[in-house]
Order: structure tokens, then C-alpha cells, then sequence
């Protein structure tokens, strides 16, 4: 099984699947290779729901600074998945110009309110990415109403409050574009929409753990959508079907475009071996930063990564796929081979 995350900025995951397999037939032609692509419900959750089955329903909605954007939902019977980065992220600002101070999340209630139009009940939200730091009150404003009868489930990893010194601006604003000054103007402005919520629901929940992810976008979920809050891998593992997949598998290769310590945090590699029961896994990646011992930790038995074979980083963006293809071959000898000797096969 290929279950990586995409190479930011050079390959999706389905690519990612599709190059390592390639690699792996070389060494084995009859062996089953079966493609998971998966995310940390940042981007390419969208894509991860699409390549497992989901139908993808296009919208043309608000993108961070108002202009339209072709975008869209996937859905399934009556689950829809809605990824604010492919609207509402920093990859949607025009020519990418910051807009720390007028980004919205506008698009992203747009794109929820068409999959509740259309029957939806389930919405899976991944938040990662954004390019704003509204609060979420974009989003409700998009919504154009109560979501009566929807459940909202939030792929959230960051564990921020909604203000204060490890609230959305102070911690995230500089990323966005942010100044110092906007930095104090943006969290003054999250505090004055906190009072509003909680005066018009009776709770306040800024200080919720979560409550600061995507601008405040999690805030928002919680106070006024009554969201669930989960991990972003876990929730899209469970999306994909990961642990139904696993049955007959003899090898898990998981991967991202760098493993360094934020892998070790809620990413997908990490998400990967921990769901793996049992099953050895080795990962992929463009760039490796973790120590043996760290890999093991995690429950990563080895790391092959693309500079290992090609030094120059830029060379390795350039042309992932034959590099890709190599490292498939070099897994298939060191780890599928020795399996299937262990196991009396061939």
C-alpha cells in the first residue's frame, strides 16, 4: 500500500502513489500496489476525498480577497468534504499578494452552504492553510443562515486560541503578511467578534483549544456550528477507508514532501504508522531531517528521500518522478523482498 501525503509543490499524492509503484514493479511485476492518497486536512484533502471515490461537485465561490474562484466539494451520499485552503487559502490569494487585514473565509461558508443545499448533512471541514484572520465570521456570513440538522466535523491540529499571545494573529498573522501593528489590530478585532459571539450564545470560547486554527476559523465552528474538533489525519484516514485497505498488506509506504519535526506533530507519516497495526511502514520524502531513532519512535522503520539519490534540491523539484521511481525499486528490494522470503514466497 502507497498511502503519502502530496509533495508540496511538485507532486499529489496520487502522483506520489503512482511513481513509487512504478518502482516497486520493476523489482516485483506481480506485485499489488494499491494507491491511498491521503492529507492532514490542509490541502489535498479535497484531492484525497476525490481519488477515494467521493464525486467532486465544482462552485464557483469567494476566494480569500473576494474574486472568484473555481472550486468545489466532494461528496458522498450525504457527506460532503470542503477544503477551505482550495478557497479561502493562502494558494488563492491573487499573484500572491498578502491581505492580512481584508482576507476572508467568506468562499469557504459558500461552498458549505451549496453541499447543504444540495442534501448534504455530514460536512467534513479541513482548515489548514488559510489566508485570513476573520474569525471564522467570514465563513458565517457565507453560510447565509443556521445549518439546522448538519453535523460539522473540523480537521484541526493546532491547539492555539482563538486571542492573546498564542492566539491566531500573534502566532499565525506574521505567516498571512502581517506587521506588528496588524498583528495588534488583528487580535483586538478577534476579541471584540469573541464578546459578539459570546453574548449572543451565552458561552465564549476563545480560549478553546483549536478555537485559534485558520484565523479563527475554528472558533467559529465551535461557538456558532457546534463542530467537532479531530485531528486532520485521523479524520481523513478514516475518509479514505485506510484501516479497511490495510487487509493483506504486506508493506505501508507513506510519505510528505519533508520529514522533520513537525512530522512527528499530527502529519501524515506520523498518522500513517500509528493506524498501520502492526504492518512494517517506510516512508518517502524529498527531504529528510529526522534522526533513525526519531523515524522509529514514530513507528517508521526507514526513510528514503529524494536527495539521498540527487543532492541538488532544486533538481529534485524539478524531477521528482524517475528519483521517485528509484526509490520504489530500493524498498521493494530491501523491504518486500525480505517479506516475501519470510513468508515463503518466492
Amino acid at each position: 500500500m502507497v498511502a503519502s501525503d502530496k509533495f508540496k509543490g511538485t507532486l499529489t499524492s496520487a502522483e506520489v502513489a503512482a511513481a513509487v509503484g512504478a518502482g516497486v514493479r520493476r523489482v516485483h511485476p506481480d506485485a499489488t500496489v494499491v494507491a491511498v492518497p491521503v492529507a492532514d486536512g490542509g490541502d489535498g484533502t479535497l484531492a484525497a476525498a476525490v481519488e477515494a471515490g467521493y464525486e467532486l461537485v465544482p462552485v464557483v465561490a469567494s476566494g480569500p480577497t473576494g474574486e472568484p474562484v473555481k472550486s468545489g466539494y466532494a461528496r458522498r451520499g450525504d457527506t460532503a468534504v470542503v477544503e477551505l485552503a482550495d478557497v479561502s487559502g493562502l494558494v488563492r490569494l491573487p499573484g500572491g499578494v498578502p491581505a492580512p487585514l481584508t482576507a476572508t473565509s467568506y468562499g469557504t461558508g459558500e461552498l458549505i452552504a451549496a453541499a447543504v443545499a444540495a442534501g448534504c448533512t455530514r460536512i467534513i471541514l479541513g482548515i489548514g492553510g488559510s489566508a485570513s484572520t476573520d474569525g471564522g465570521a467570514g465563513l458565517i456570513a457565507g453560510l447565509g443562515g443556521q445549518l439546522e440538522g448538519v453535523q460539522v466535523v473540523v480537521a484541526c491540529d493546532v491547539d492555539n486560541p482563538l486571542t492573546g499571545p498564542r492566539g491566531a494573529a500573534a502566532v499565525y498573522g506574521p505567516q498571512k503578511g502581517a506587521t506588528a501593528e496588524q498583528v495588534v489590530e488583528l487580535d483586538r478585532k478577534l476579541s471584540a467578534w469573541a464578546d459578539q459571539v459570546a453574548e449572543q450564545t451565552g458561552r465564549d470560547l476563545r480560549d478553546v483549544p483549536g478555537a485559534g486554527a485558520a484565523g479563527g476559523v475554528g472558533f467559529a465552528a465551535l461557538a456558532l456550528l457546534d463542530a467537532e474538533l479531530r485531528p486532520g489525519i485521523e479524520l481523513v484516514l478514516e475518509m479514505v477507508g485506510f484501516e479497511e485497505q490495510l487487509a493483506g498488506a504486506d508493506l505501508v509506504i507513506t510519505g510528505e514532501g519533508a520529514l522533520d519535526e513537525q512530522t512527528l506533530h499530527g502529519k501524515a507519516v506520523a498518522g500513517v504508522a500509528a493506524k498501520a497495526a502492526g504492518i512494517p511502514v517506510v516512508a518517502v520524502c524529498g527531504v529528510n531531517q529526522l534522526e533513525p531513532h526519531q523515524l522509529q519512535e514514530a513507528g517508521v522503520q526507514a526513510a528514503y528521500a529524494l536527495t539521498d539519490l540527487e543532492p541538488d534540491v532544486q533538481r529534485c523539484i524539478a524531477e521528482p518522478k524517475p528519483l521517485l521511481e528509484q526509490l520504489g525499486e530500493r524498498i521493494a528490494v530491501e523491504h518486500l523482498t525480505m517479506t516475501r522470503r519470510e513468508r515463503g514466497i518466492g
